[in-house]
């Protein structure tokens, strides 16, 4: 899985950035759900923004963060650094996650997917961590010909974005119950379960 783009990590690092995953993505992606006092994974976390908006939210919640750009990883942890004791910053890939069956409480993706190639094997990894009962949240962009106008001119390595159907092999065939999968505007879909 390759790091992000200098653009996109220029806008994932920006205020308006910030804003939008304040005021869209997180509000929209979690449909309502909180997480409570949770130990939950959060992949691909960039600088650590969305993990910032998270943990602001729900002040009981325990995160690990992890990203597999070095770069973002430094920058993750001095912006998770009010959050010092509620938050782990880690390096890794989400397609060979280094954590144990069962360890969480809950897996978070939040426009991570469509950079990985092999995001199926991902999906599976993120299951594999979740504990039974616990849940699995993704937001992540669809292929739309406006999101691959916008990563051809950010010129984003690796990029593999989801199609309608493809929302199918998310949701089916997994150990997953209660799967609620929802788009917006043919741009970006959520997809909410639980692990059987």
């Amino acid at each position: 899985m390759p790091a992000m783009s200098k653009l996109e990590a220029a806008f994932c690092s920006s205020k308006l950035w910030d804003l939008l995953a304040q005021k869209a993505i997180l509000p929209w992606s979690l449909g309502g759900e909180t997480l409570g006092d949770a130990h939950a994974l959060e992949v691909g976390g960039g600088d650590g923004s969305m993990a910032a908006q998270l943990l602001r939210r729900e002040p009981r919640l325990q995160l690990t963060m992890l990203d597999i750009d070095a770069e973002m990883v430094e920058r993750a942890r001095r912006t998770l650094a009010p959050f010092a004791e509620r938050v782990n910053v880690r390096q890794g890939d989400v397609t060979a996650l280094p954590f144990e069956d069962h360890s969480f409480d809950a897996a978070i993706s939040f426009l991570m997917l469509h950079h990985v190639e092999r995001w199926e094997r991902a999906v599976e990894e993120l299951i594999r961590v979740v504990r039974p009962g616990g849940r699995l949240l993704v937001y992540d962009l669809l292929d739309a010909p406006p999101n691959r106008w916008m990563h051809q001119v950010s010129r984003s390595p690796g990029v593999r974005l989801l199609r309608r159907a493809d929302l199918q092999a998310l949701s089916g065939g997994h150990s997953l119950t209660n799967v609620d999968v929802g788009t917006t505007a043919g741009l970006a879909f959520r997809l909410r379960a639980v692990r059987a």
